[in-house]
């Protein structure tokens, strides 16, 4: 077992190898290896001779076959069934003549792996076995005998699987009637076999005692002698029995072998278990060898009787009984009253030990071979016997054992029949006076105490046997039988009388016992009537349609009570006479003493018992005998008992009016089953239904509790012939008023707010009126119709008045009732739903259903509820309106419903989703109606959608917020005031109409599409169906072009998400052809909207341009251009095909050269033509560059002809609406024409394009008080993108390019059209910003402000410092600068607070080209404002800012300041930046800015977006992609926050690197780690490989140092040298930098004392840990420090250093003792540390 590489023996050169082993042995020994099994020399051979020659084996055997058969022999399990699994597997797939080989050798091997140890080999043996018969067949007959008997012993294996593949193997070698033959032929061998292992072979001879050990050897031999014995069993029950003589002989020399006999006692209970079911085998087929050997048969099993194993029991008992039947003499042969008997009864009171039902069973037959004179005094072993019996039944264990105590109560009546049978003459009757006074009534009472075993057989075996005797008590015989039997039933039911009046005259009696007498009773009355325990009915299943169902509803519950009704009337006329007199008598007797003690104890249990015997006694009487004992009546009651007697003289009914009427008034009671079962027994004894009607009436006008009403019908319900005593009664006017009456007492009582009533009385008053509506007898109601029809309208009345009510508490449990009998009346009552109450009351539910609960102010629960029972209505109704032809008002009123929901605009998201829930379901439930399906829900669907005006109202109510975008993204061109609410969406809560219902309709549709409603075949369904989803893609549209869509959009957006409304899944479900078709005819008809859904859902499908030919016709089919064509051709600019583009573009040129002065500003004129032109050059979708300067001449030439449309320096408050968009045209055609045109413009155009410039700029700028107008803010944006157009082109103009522009062209930019727009856009901005307070004042102005700002970026800083602002100081303002800069700085700065992003970004990129002294204070000012945002999140937390708002601007304001700050101190001098630097630690801003920037920037920041071309290809983050901020904000604005954040991080890393680390070591320790696997992870690369390039590219030069950088150690190397010094220095960057310290490690070094070097690399290591700068930084001052030592300057001894680290300063203050200098900044930092005025070296006072 040790693995190959560990250190063998000496000697031993090869590892070990059983395989090895085997071929050795077979050499020596020339035999097949591993075929002789343990305790076999090769002498004894055994039964099958060995196989000589190793070399005959190869030849024989084929070679797999032989490496199998070489694995069998191993010792290991695994290895054995891996070999036998292998064998199996190669005798079914070799040829049977290859298989044929292996046989010679298959009987040793399987006479010795068959008895394996390890159960799964013996197992696979047996399978491979089965294989091997199925491919040899006849082949190993001449082996049978070899294997035959370990064959046997196989298939009687003790584990199971394994003896069943042996029995297979068996089957399939011999048929069935071949089996005795081949068990004949081999029957020596077998007899050979079995009695070597049964008297021959131990466990050490069965295994090889050194190698297995001595557990397994056991339970080895012990199975094998189980197997032997069950096997030789087998032989003898398989063999004929004409060959049973010739195994006498030698059966007898088995039997005569003491070793056999003492098997009977082996430890082994599966031994001893097979032994004696050999006994019975033998008993069975050889009885006469059995009588010889009697003297041993009968000690060996009868002795053995008190054996409680549970393994030996059953097989004992056989061997008992087949002994004592077998042996007549058998009791001669033992001592019966000493050795058996006692045993027995040990046993017997013991209960069995568990083994009850096998040991009691035979009791019967075991008495009755005992004979009589053996057992001495007859009457003492009677009563021994069965007073054993009882004293077993009693134990715990019995008790707790339903079988066994069964088994127990059916061997005591058996035997005591038996004995009631035997004929005696002398002690006959004491016998029978024992039997029944002291076994069977004590036994009887010891049952009736012990519920357990009340359930039992006893009863029903009790009047069994009373049926025989009282049989035998009729027949009148000679010999006096019928005498004897006449007693024995008087003494019974004198016993029983005796025994019950015992039990139920006490007054502390125990219920159960006395319901188990009444059991007991009913039982003896009609046996066959109860059912007994044991009887399991046979029960058949089968599945029926809804309509059988439903008529056989009452049948299949009935039918049970109904056959028990008949058979209690047949069996009550069958009755004999002896059993009714003594049972009546008994029951009266009971009855009596019941009475009595309710009478004068009040005895609730008596009442009960008495319920319970009248309920199966009622007789009158029984109730005479009840009016006898109860006939004290008070005087108050004596008018009304003469009454009775006067109308009816019946007991019964006396008996209700005396006594159950004032039972039932009594309100303590709180159970009152009991009393009503008694009111029916007294309407059983009624003559007739009128006088039952009568008695129920009078009891409904009683004042009784409505719990009594409810357990009447309840009762009726359970069993027809209680229905039919009051079904008049049911039907009657009194009770359905009351009932009516009830259930508007209940709406009422649980709608109004009142204290808590009882709530157990209100449940049972709800479930009496779902009983009556909800219950039907064949198809029709238990009440009226018409009273159904009134309880319905008041529970639809109580459900719409409970929507109202604002309290949740006060309706629950009223609504959840009502929800109760409205599920239960829908679901059980057929044709209910066709009643107009009925579908008023579900619609009602359903309403209830599809609100949010804030407005229901329903629990969870209840909401359920409320849906289970509308939604089983509306299954209900499906199936009702399948077999019927009349309209649903439901679906119609719901329809309605729901439709005037949607369309009111008062939904929220959560509503919504809500109603469309619950409609979905609705339509779900509509679906399931087969045949009418598709009617219904079309209807349904048709119904709840707008008609054509409707829809034309939904369209005006969305706000004309959303034109802004694409008005001013030129996507789409308007002359005209937009149409449309002007309703601002951010204040609202509720969503617009037009999204409701097309999100409503769509999901519906949707539904319709997926369970295949509609039929392919039904064109007007499809075209509804697109409709629909084109107003769903036009709301999803509004939405998108929305700039800031409210959150409630965004949540509608997310609810369609989660229902799965979306374009895409109406795609996978149908074709979009004909949609998108619809689509594009609105959009030609409307334009607008519409439109840009067009275009959306093109681009969605992405289909190749030619596929759309068909959709789009032709260009000419867009003629004349009316709105809505405009918008569609804008729209179609990226999708239609070149030649379509060049033929429109043609078009329009032609349009324009031919305009007149009308046209010029109507949409098909020159306006259409210059919209259509601006889109599709915008796109570039067309080269049409040469046409540009001809379109500019036209547009000369009409401001020639008529200036007055074009709108040049004057006010916008007259223009009309057509001019405003004429003009927006013209300004987008000319930013165009500079970018693509490709001829030169002439002078006149260059004047006219940019005097046309500064005319419309000084438009927008009279203007601006019209900017909420949406086409003057198109106008004054479109003018400020013109002036950036023309910004732009001359400031990139590359000087070859501006040798092809006129003469003085630029000059004159620069010097007056520059200045021009830069001085009416400056106090323009400043106006702007000053007129507007707030975000929601001026949210319109966004656009403008954006332009305005793209437009001053181009300012330059003359122009800026020039400005034309009036004057603005700040009192108290100390500042040297001068006015025109202060008022600039004091104007400007403000505004990076301000609100607009675009105005920070403007004021940023401004403020970039000037000083910033006014800058700090607005610091101060955006620092408080940041810390009441920022404060309540932790450092280290990612706050989200959402884009735009307020929030988002401060935040803008604070970074941009911070990035302004930054540049500044990396542009100042190193003196400036000391002054900068105690600045900041003063007031601790670049502390808050740190701990404000790590709440802002991202946990992973990660750049989503392009990214710039690096070599390498690490992940882009934030810090490696540098920011963008443009004045429009094209970026993604939800990052432009985190990356502005991480910008300023790195900057203030990179420039302020010393104070960085001051803060970083200052932190908590939270805080650290935070800043630190942070910076480690995303900056620290970046910055070290920032700073050894900018040493790699330095151009600085240094006289005598020279400077290299190694990027991937991240090192430093400075070499100093000064004439024969050479110094080495090499400076390493950690990983964490710049907070970690950078460390400075000595190179070589040549004429330097070891004191110098260190305070050197000290000066260097202070210098970069503590100095704001970078490593060449660093190393100047470091290389200037040096050199002034050289030069013959003394360090400062306290800083060790020639200059200062902070102010660069030289030692200059000198101790006039010890002549040192020192730094003054030092010397202060020495004494106020110290308290000292001491010099630091010499320790003098230092003056």
């Amino acid at each position: 077992m040790g693995g190959k590489n560990k250190q063998r023996t000496k000697g031993n050169l090869r590892p070990s190898s059983s395989g090895r082993a085997a071929e050795l042995l077979a050499k020596e020994r020339g035999t097949v290896p591993g075929f002789i099994g343990f305790g076999t020399s090769q002498s004894d051979l055994g039964y099958v001779p060995a196989i000589q020659g190793a070399e005959e084996v190869d030849s024989l055997v084929d070679a797999d076959f032989r490496m199998v058969l070489r694995k069998l022999s191993k010792r290991d399990v695994t290895t054995k069934l891996k070999a036998m699994q292998e064998f199996g597997t190669m005798c079914k797939e070799r040829e049977a003549e290859v298989v044929r080989g292996v046989l010679p050798y298959w009987p040793r091997i399987y006479c010795k792996i068959s008895l394996d140890h390890d159960r799964r080999v013996r197992e696979a043996t047996q399978q491979s076995f089965e294989q091997l018969i199925l491919k040899v067949k006849k082949h190993l007959a001449p082996y049978l005998k070899s294997i035959m008997g370990y064959w046997l012993i196989a298939q009687c294996d003790t584990y199971s699987p394994a003896a069943s593949a042996a029995k297979v193997a068996f089957e399939k070698a011999f048929p069935s009637i071949k089996q005795p033959e081949a068990l004949v032929f081999c029957k020596d061998e077998i007899l050979n076999v079995l009695q070597d292992h049964l008297l021959k072979e131990t466990a050490d001879t069965l295994s090889d005692p050194q190698t297995v050990p001595e557990e397994e050897r056991e339970a080895k031999f012990f199975r094998i002698l189980t197997s032997s014995l069950l096997a030789l069993k087998k032989l003898l029950s398989m063999l004929p029995k004409k060959e049973m003589h010739s195994l006498e002989e030698k059966l007898m020399s088995l039997l005569s072998q003491n070793k056999f006999w003492k098997y009977s006692k082996n430890n082994v209970s599966q031994v001893r278990s097979a032994f004696f079911e050999l006994i019975s085998a033998f008993c069975q087929h050889l009885p006469e060898l059995v009588k010889a050997e009697a003297p041993r048969v009968c000690p060996a099993v009868l002795l053995s009787i008190d054996d409680s194993d549970a393994v030996v029991c059953p097989a004992l008992w056989e061997a008992v009984l087949y002994t004592i039947t077998t042996i007549e003499d058998c009791w001669s042969h033992v001592n019966a009253r000493k050795g058996v008997l006692p045993k027995l009864w040990t046993v017997l009171r013991e209960g069995g030990r568990g083994l009850a039902t096998v040991i009691y069973p035979s009791l019967l037959p075991f008495i009755s071979k005992v004979p009589p004179d053996i057992v001495g005094p007859k009457l003492e072993y009677v009563r021994v016997f069965f007073s054993s019996i009882i004293q077993g039944l009693s134990s715990e264990r019995t008790i707790a054992s339903p079988s066994e105590s069964s088994a127990i109560i059916t061997a005591f009546m058996e035997c005591l029949c038996f004995a009631v049978l035997q004929k005696r003459e002398e002690d006959q009757s004491q016998i029978h006076q024992m039997l029944i006074c002291d076994q069977l009534i004590p036994f009887i009472s010891a049952v009736l105490k012990e519920p357990k075993l009340q359930s039992g057989p006893l009863f029903y075996q009790t009047a069994d046997m009373l049926s025989s005797w009282e049989a035998k008590a009729e027949l009148s015989n000679d010999d006096g039988t019928d005498e004897v039997f006449q007693k024995l039933l008087s003494d019974f039911w004198g016993h029983l009388l005796k025994m019950c009046i015992l039990h139920v005259d006490r007054l502390d009696a125990d219920e159960k016992l006395l319901f188990a007498i009444c059991g007991m009773l009913e039982i003896l009355k009609n046996p066959k009537n109860a059912m007994k325990p044991n009887d399991r009915k046979s029960l058949k299943i089968r599945f029926t349609d809804e309509d059988e169902s439903e008529r056989s509803t009452e049948s299949l519950k009935l039918t049970e009570v109904r056959n028990s009704d008949s058979e209690i009337q047949a069996d009550l006329q069958q009755t004999s006479r002896l059993r009714k007199e003594p049972l009546e008598n008994l029951v009266c007797n009971l009855a009596e003493l019941s009475i009595v003690h309710v009478n004068e104890q009040k005895s609730e249990q008596h009442l009960k018992f008495l319920s319970a015997l009248l309920n199966t006694f009622s007789s009158n009487r029984v109730f005479q005998v009840l009016l006898e004992q109860g006939n004290d009546v008070s005087p108050a009651q004596a008018e009304s008992q003469n009454v009775v007697k006067a109308h009816n003289q019946s007991p019964s009914v006396q008996f209700l009016y005396l006594n159950l009427i004032t039972w039932l008034k009594e309100d303590w009671r709180k159970d009152t089953h009991f009393l009503v079962d008694i009111l029916y027994s007294v309407l059983h004894c009624c003559n007739n239904n009128g006088e039952r009607k009568v008695i129920l009436d009078d009891l409904a006008k009683m004042d009784l509790k409505w719990v009594i009403f409810l357990q009447i019908i309840q009762k009726a319900c359970s069993s027809t012939t209680k229905l039919s005593l009051v079904s008049d009664w049911l039907k009657g006017d009194m009770l359905g008023e009351r009932l009516v009456m009830l259930a508007d007492d209940l709406c009422h009582l649980g709608l109004k707010p009142r204290a808590a009533s009882s709530g157990s009385a209100s449940s049972e008053r709800w479930t009496l009126l779902s009983l009556v509506l909800s219950q039907h007898v064949k198809s029709e109601s238990l009440i009226g119709e018409t009273f159904v029809e009134r309880i319905i309208d008041k529970l639809q009345a109580a459900l719409s008045k409970a929507k109202d009510l604002s309290e949740a508490g006060d309706t629950e449990s009223s609504v959840s009732f009502i929800c109760d009998v409205a599920s239960s009346f829908f679901s059980s009552v057929k044709g209910c739903l066709l009643m107009p109450s009925s579908e008023d009351l579900l619609l009602t539910v359903f309403q209830l259903c599809a609100q949010r609960q804030d407005a229901t102010h329903l629990t969870d629960v209840l909401v359920c509820k409320l849906k289970y029972t509308w939604m089983s209505g509306v299954s209900s109704l499906v199936h009702q309106l399948q077999s019927t032809q009349k309209q649903s008002t439901f679906l119609l009123k719901a329809a309605l419903w729901v439709k005037n929901q949607v369309q009111s605009s008062s939904l929220d998201v959560k509503s919504l989703q809500v109603l469309i829930s619950a409609v979905s379901d609705l339509l779900l439930k509509l679906m399931e109606a087969d045949g009418q399906s598709g009617y219904l829900v079309r209807a349904y669907v048709e119904h709840v959608t707008p008609n054509k005006v409707e829809w034309g109202k939904l369209h005006e109510s969305l706000c004309s917020e959303w034109m802004h975008k694409p008005l001013l993204e030129g996507r789409l061109s308007m002359n005209c005031e937009p149409l449309g609410s002007t309703v601002k969406l951010c204040g609202t809560n509720k969503l617009p109409g037009h999204l409701c219902t097309s999100a409503l309709l769509s999901k519906m549709v949707l539904l319709q599409l997926k369970n295949s409603v509609v039929h392919g075949n039904h064109a007007a369904e499809r075209k509804k169906i697109d409709n629909i989803i084109a107003e769903l893609l036009y709301s999803l549209q509004w939405i998108e072009e929305l700039e800031n869509p409210p959150s409630l959009l965004l949540e509608y957006l997310h609810m369609l998400e989660e229902m799965h409304i979306t374009y895409e899944e109406f795609s996978t479900l149908n074709s979009t052809a004909s949609l998108q078709q619809t689509i594009f005819d609105r959009s030609e008809e409307h334009g607008r909207l519409w439109s840009l859904t067009m275009a959306k859902v093109i681009c969605a499908e992405n289909t190749v341009s030619w596929e759309r030919k068909e959709l789009f016709r032709t260009t000419e089919g867009f003629l004349p251009l009316t709105e809505g064509r405009l918008h569609t051709l804008q729209c179609l600019s990226s999708f239609l095909i070149e030649e379509e583009k060049r033929e429109l573009v043609f078009h329009c040129v032609a349009k324009l050269m031919t305009c007149t002065q009308t046209e010029l500003s109507s949409t098909d004129g020159a306006f259409g033509c210059l919209s259509i032109l601006n889109s599709y050059l915008k796109d570039r979708s067309i080269d049409c560059d040469h046409l540009l300067p001809a379109i500019l001449k036209i547009i000369i030439s009409w401001k020639n002809d008529n200036e007055d449309s074009f709108l040049f320096s004057c006010s916008l408050k007259e223009a009309s609406a057509q001019l405003l968009g004429f003009n927006i045209e013209m300004m987008r055609y000319l930013p165009l024409l500079l970018k693509y045109s490709t001829a030169p413009l002439a002078d006149n155009e260059w004047d006219f394009l940019m005097c046309s410039m500064l005319a419309w700029l000084e438009t927008t700028s009279e203007s601006r008080l019209l900017y909420h107008v949406p086409l003057v803010q198109i106008f004054a944006c479109a003018s400020c993108d013109l002036a950036s157009a023309l910004s732009a082109y001359f400031e990139a103009a590359a000087p070859d390019s501006t040798a092809n522009l006129p003469k003085n062209l630029v000059s004159e930019w620069k010097e007056f059209f520059s200045e021009g727009i830069h001085n009416l856009l400056l106090p323009l901005l400043v106006k702007i910003t000053g007129e507007t307070k707030n975000a929601s004042e001026g949210s319109f102005q966004n656009s403008v402000l954006s332009s305005l700002g793209e437009a001053l970026t181009y300012i330059s800083k003359d122009q800026l410092l020039n400005h034309k602002l009036p004057p603005k100081f700040v009192a108290g303002q100390k500042t040297n600068l001068p006015d025109k800069l202060q008022t600039l700085l004091n104007t400007l700065s403000p505004l990076l607070l301000f609100w607009a992003r675009p105005v920070q970004v403007s004021v940023y990129n401004m403020l970039h080209k000037s000083p910033p002294a006014a800058l700090m204070s607005i610091l101060a000012t955006q620092e408080l404002l940041l810390e009441n945002i920022l404060e309540s999140i932790p450092v280290g937390e990612f706050a989200v800012i959402q884009p735009l708002s307020d929030e988002f601007c401060l935040v803008l304001g604070y970074l941009l300041t911070w990035k302004l700050t930054l540049a500044f101190f990396k542009a100042a001098s190193s003196q400036l930046r000391v002054l900068y630097s105690q600045y900041f630690r003063r007031t601790k801003s670049l502390n808050k800015l740190l701990y404000h920037l790590f709440r802002l920037m991202p946990e992973n920041p990660v750049f989503s977006g392009p990214t710039s071309e690096v070599p390498n290809k690490d992940i882009k983050t934030f810090f490696t992609e540098e920011l963008h901020l443009d004045v429009k904000g094209s970026g993604v604005l939800s990052s432009q926050i985190p990356h502005l954040a991480c910008s300023v991080y790195h900057i203030t890393l990179k420039d302020l690197p010393a104070m960085v680390r001051l803060w970083w070591n200052s932190c908590e320790k939270r805080v650290f780690n935070v800043v630190d696997k942070f910076t480690s992870k995303y900056v620290s690369s970046v910055l070290s490989s920032q700073e050894i390039s900018s040493v790699q590219t330095s151009t600085q030069l240094f006289n005598g140092m020279t400077v290299k950088a190694r990027s991937a150690a991240r090192e430093v190397i400075a070499t100093y040298s000064v004439d024969d010094i050479f110094i080495e220095l090499i400076i390493q960057l950690p990983s964490n930098y710049p907070l970690g310290s950078i460390t400075v490690e000595s190179g070589k070094r040549v004429g330097v004392a070891v004191q110098q070097w260190r305070n050197w690399m000290l000066q260097l290591s202070t210098y970069l840990t503590h100095q704001n700068g970078s490593i060449m930084e660093g190393l100047s001052l470091w290389k200037n420090n040096v050199d002034k030592r050289f030069e013959g300057v003394e360090d400062c001894m306290i800083c060790f250093s020639v200059i200062h680290g902070s102010n660069y300063s030289l030692p200059k203050k000198a101790c006039r003792t010890c002549k040192k200098k020192f730094h003054s900044a030092c010397l202060y930092k020495w004494f106020s540390s110290s308290n000292k005025s001491t010099c630091p070296l010499c320790r003098e006072t230092f003056l």
